[in-house]
């Protein structure tokens, strides 16, 4: 079977092989959630590739905390994915789990038609 990219993490099936990323929504939005969950210096020759969201996570969550983290996915989403729109940053910190934070970007991509929604927690 074909496909744009294999899907992260890898997984191999015996009758398809490794599962593959079929359209350019999902590639797309693996890509953003790679650039989010990067670290600046862990990708080979682009050492400042990567928001880094996971040097936030022991932070105390204020709004500082949160507009340095939405000021750094927007540097980073116009340098390296300049397809992308981002059009809301959300994040839900919340007073029972001080150890996580919730993220939730909507998202365009205006060549392909596309609006869609990220969410994690880290």
């Amino acid at each position: 079977m074909s496909g744009i990219a294999p899907k992260l993490p890898l997984s191999y099936s015996g009758t398809n092989g490794y599962t593959l990323l079929r359209n350019f929504t999902q590639t797309a939005k693996q890509n953003f959630k790679m650039l989010i969950l990067t670290n600046p210096g862990e990708r080979v020759m682009y050492p400042e590739y990567g928001v880094g969201i996971t040097r936030f996570l022991f932070e105390n969550f204020t709004s500082n905390t949160y507009a340095r983290i939405d000021t750094r996915l927007r540097e980073q989403v116009k340098l390296y994915m300049p397809y992308i729109q981002i059009q809301e940053v959300n994040f839900n910190g919340t007073d029972d789990s001080r150890n996580t934070l919730g993220v939730r970007i909507v998202y365009t991509i205006p060549q392909i038609g596309v609006r869609d929604l990220l969410e994690f927690t880290i």
